[in-house]
């Protein structure tokens, strides 16, 4: 650690005070975490806390984003600390957080760990599935002092997602095969919320491995599961559309290629746990069940 990290270091211990008043709320790892009273420094350590941050009408009280945390808009106005993974523990002391929030599967936990040392309070989410991606909203509620407002969010992507449900239910389910990166091939496997997000659009993942969450495929494996639906995800601006590509065309043998069902779907909505996940279940829905859908709705 060089000088000027130890002087910011240093200085925050000077100037930290422990707020007068603070409840103790367990975050979803089950740790006390002191949480002080009144409008919140917050430092947003994913793009989804981010979001989610801003739909409970706490985006004013955000001081440090990560520099993925595009949206809404407003989040591109925020100071930057960092990546997602390698979040700059300079900056994020420079901000002076009263808490900072993090994934528990997203962030370095020796980074989280150096935070918690300053005296830094820590409030980590786990949203396992996608009955934890409501959890957290609801948890993140209860934080923020914005508990209405994570209920009716919470209510509305229930919803929301009923009414896709219905939509599939009682389809055909095709055998699908999302990648999160296509070069490597890299897919969402059965322990991953996005795996949930497939099961409840009407489709059957064709990835079985569970020792890791995002598995890195050869074709051959991609040959033998025989996907009917191939969904790429796209990692920039861009609305759902069939994939043309010549990486694909030798491949006859898979059915999703024979029949022209490979299809880019962007990964922002689908990726982050958080408020749009529902706009990316639509997403998932329309392209595995075009036909229980009329033209329009999410893009």
């Amino acid at each position: 650690m060089n000088r000027r990290i130890l002087l910011t270091i240093f200085l925050w211990l000077v100037v930290a005070v422990s707020p007068a008043h603070a409840a103790t709320l367990p975050d979803m790892l089950g740790r006390p975490v002191a949480v002080p009273d009144g409008p919140l420094r917050l430092v947003s350590l994913a793009p989804s806390l981010t979001e989610i941050v801003f739909a409970l009408g706490r985006g004013d009280w955000l001081v440090g984003v990560t520099e993925f945390c595009d949206y809404p808009p407003a989040a591109r106005s925020k100071p930057r600390i960092g990546g997602t993974m390698t979040p700059n523990l300079e900056r994020v002391v420079q901000v002076r957080p009263d808490l900072v929030l993090a994934t528990a599967e997203g962030n370095p936990r020796d980074r989280v760990a150096h935070l918690e040392r300053l005296g830094i309070p820590v409030f980590a989410v786990k949203p396992d599935g996608y009955a934890g991606v409501l959890a957290s909203i609801r948890t993140l509620g209860r934080v923020l002092r914005a508990e209405a407002e994570a209920a009716a969010l919470s209510q509305e992507m229930e919803r929301r997602t009923a009414t896709i449900r219905r939509a599939v239910g009682g389809r055909p389910r095709p055998r699908v095969l999302y990648l999160v990166w296509a070069d490597p091939l890299i897919a969402a496997g059965p322990t991953t919320f996005i795996h949930d997000l497939i099961e409840m659009a009407g489709g059957d993942n064709v990835v079985r491995e569970r020792a890791v969450p995002y598995p890195r495929l050869s074709w051959e494996e991609v040959l033998a599961s025989a996907p009917e639906v191939i969904l790429v995800a796209t990692h920039a601006e861009g609305g759902d559309r069939p994939l043309n590509g010549g990486s694909w065309s030798a491949w006859q043998s898979i059915p999703a290629v024979r029949t022209g069902r490979i299809i880019a779907l962007p990964g922002d909505t689908i990726h982050r746990p958080g408020p749009r996940v529902v706009e990316g279940l639509e997403r998932l829905a329309r392209a595995i069940h075009p036909e229980a859908f009329p033209p329009g709705g999410a893009r």
